[in-house]
């Protein structure tokens, strides 16, 4: 395995650079995914039956709470990966964790949040719109949830092998899948929430 010193270990192999390409085109194929589930939405989202509309169920302070928390995590694996570059294991050790408690602290309130809504009356079964709702909030929290476990698998990775380039390939494609959920979840925040609230 020929190793180039002159770019980031991420990017130090042919194979790294393939992975790397071929984890973009993944995530093309999860944009398509995601693009069919906000198309199903908008063309449910009036479809409410007996049952309650956006703006009577959403509540902005959690999703506030979860837009902070998903945003700071962003920012925060973003300084991992910095420091990763800097070859600060420990640093980039400590803000990936930092990164996969903010995304458990997220979770919790989405949680929190699907608990509000079977009570008040808004499952999958209640409406067309709660249906396409949840199914939308569902699939992004399992993608959470799925990143949470990856995540841990990458710092155990770390903690046993050191910055290799296989580990910080690793690291690096998983940092685009974070920040890639946060994108999905400034379009959900702007585009289910903050358009069912007004």
């Amino acid at each position: 395995m020929k190793i180039d010193n002159s770019l980031p270990l991420e990017y130090s192999t042919e194979e790294n650079n393939l992975k790397i390409l071929g984890f973009w085109i993944f995530l093309g194929a999860e944009i398509m995914l995601f693009a069919t589930l906000f198309t199903m939405y908008f063309t449910l989202e009036n479809r409410i039956g007996n049952g309650p509309s956006g703006g009577e169920i959403f509540e902005i302070t959690p999703v506030l709470v979860e837009t902070i928390l998903l945003l700071t995590s962003s920012f925060v694996i973003g300084l991992g990966i910095h420091a990763m570059r800097l070859g600060n294991k420990k640093a980039m050790m400590v803000f990936f964790s930092i990164t996969l408690l903010l995304g458990a602290g997220f979770l919790g309130f989405e949680i929190f949040e699907f608990v509000h809504y079977n009570h008040v009356g808004a499952t999958l079964q209640t409406s067309a719109f709660t249906a396409a709702l949840l199914t939308t909030l569902g699939t992004h929290g399992l993608h959470v949830t799925f990143g949470l476990f990856w995540g841990i698998a990458i710092l155990i990775q770390i903690k046993k092998r050191g910055l290799t380039p296989e580990t910080t390939n690793k690291s690096f494609i998983f940092s685009l899948y974070w920040h890639f959920l946060d994108v999905i979840w400034i379009f959900i925040f702007s585009f289910i929430y903050l358009k069912g609230m007004m």
